[in-house]
């Protein structure tokens, strides 16, 4: 615990952690003044993120690379799910899509290549596990063509809108079960496929696993209390700021519910430990494609006042297998260097400008 403050202490960015009980108490005192709320909400949970990966760095240290970026991918992704639950439950299915999938495009592109490229400055060329790399882009592929099949199918018909919802029911149950069996794979019975690159700047010595761990349970809940207020005002602070529902769902919503595993991924990189950085980036995404998704598909009979379909409009499609097959080119060697980073964020930064100047229709 010493630890701890001593790092909140040292850290200045870690100061803004006072911005948590005060936004918190905004959301109380003014709740319509959403503008106010949405830039104290991003300057909350920003301090979070770096919390979150400090204590997820620890604890990777501790399973190993492996483990630690499926553990960071997961309580990073609550994010995600608190804002995709959110805005399902007020009906709001075209941010829904958009932030599912521009988390995928984030986490892939910006995340990814943005470690690349922080770690090839610092180092001159990366190396990190190819099998693990393969195994999460083929799952990341699959998820898009699951995607791409209610959507290239539909038409206007109150018929074929009816076979869409029954699709992505099917499809949603396939994924997660997809999901599940390639854990099952990677951390049970291959796991020694999925062993990290060794490195030599790991000389560090963790703190305590148990501190670690629960400055993680500390962290993921206020993330999730910071991000549902965020949720709540970031529409009505975009029209303020002349940004589109597209651009926010797809980049604003997916950069912030995003940045606690942005910052464990570049902290990795800067480390030299870019099994931590991909793993993060790419189980990250696989995790919001093959689990989030499809869970958020079958909620919405639940809590959503209407069934959501897998159905995106075919932009969105696009853009997302873009972003899967630049990956998988750029990825085919298990070697990074600083140039590679640089070409993923010119291609996230070509979707980003589209998005911004020319947004698609989403209903």
């Amino acid at each position: 615990m010493v630890a701890l403050l001593r790092e909140i202490r040292d850290n200045r960015l870690l100061w803004l952690l006072c911005f948590v009980p005060i936004v918190l108490a905004a959301a109380k005192l003014m709740p319509e003044q959403h503008t106010v709320l949405f830039v104290l909400s991003v300057l909350a949970i920003l301090p979070l993120a770096l919390l979150l990966s400090h204590a997820t760095e620890s604890v990777a240290a501790r399973t190993g690379d492996a483990v630690g970026g499926l553990l960071n991918a997961t309580l990073g992704n609550l994010t995600e799910l608190v804002i995709g639950l959110t805005a399902l439950r007020a009906g709001q299915y075209a941010l829904v899509k958009a932030s599912i999938a521009g988390a995928i495009v984030t986490n892939t592109l910006f995340m990814l290549g943005a470690s690349f490229l922080l770690g090839g400055l610092k180092h001159h060329v990366q190396e990190y596990n190819r099998i693990n790399t393969r195994l999460q882009s083929s799952l990341l592929f699959l998820a898009i063509v699951a995607m791409l099949i209610p959507s290239a199918i539909s038409a206007d018909s109150v018929v074929m809108s009816g076979f869409s919802q029954q699709l992505s029911v099917g499809l949603s149950v396939v994924l997660i079960v997809t999901y599940g069996l390639g854990l099952f794979f990677s951390l049970k019975t291959h796991s020694e496929l999925f062993t990290a690159v060794e490195h030599s700047d790991s000389d560090e010595v963790p703190p305590s696993l148990g501190i670690a761990l629960a400055t993680l349970a500390v962290a993921t809940v206020f993330v999730g209390l910071v991000s549902e207020i965020f949720v709540e005002s970031v529409q009505q602070a975009a029209v303020e700021f002349g940004m589109t529902p597209a651009f926010v769902g797809f980049i604003i919503v997916a950069l912030v519910g995003g940045a606690a595993e942005m910052a464990s991924a570049f902290a990795g990189a800067r480390k030299n430990r870019l099994d931590l950085s991909v793993g993060i980036g790419l189980g990250s995404a696989a995790q919001i494609a093959l689990f989030v998704a499809p869970v958020l598909v079958l909620l919405s009979y639940v809590v959503g006042p209407t069934p959501m379909s897998l159905e995106f409009w075919p932009s969105a499609v696009v853009m997302m297998l873009i972003a899967v097959m630049a990956v998988i080119l750029v990825t085919n060697s298990g070697r990074s260097a600083w140039f590679v980073g640089a070409l993923l964020l010119i291609v996230y930064l070509i979707l980003a400008m589209t998005l911004y100047l020319l947004p698609p229709q989403l209903e």
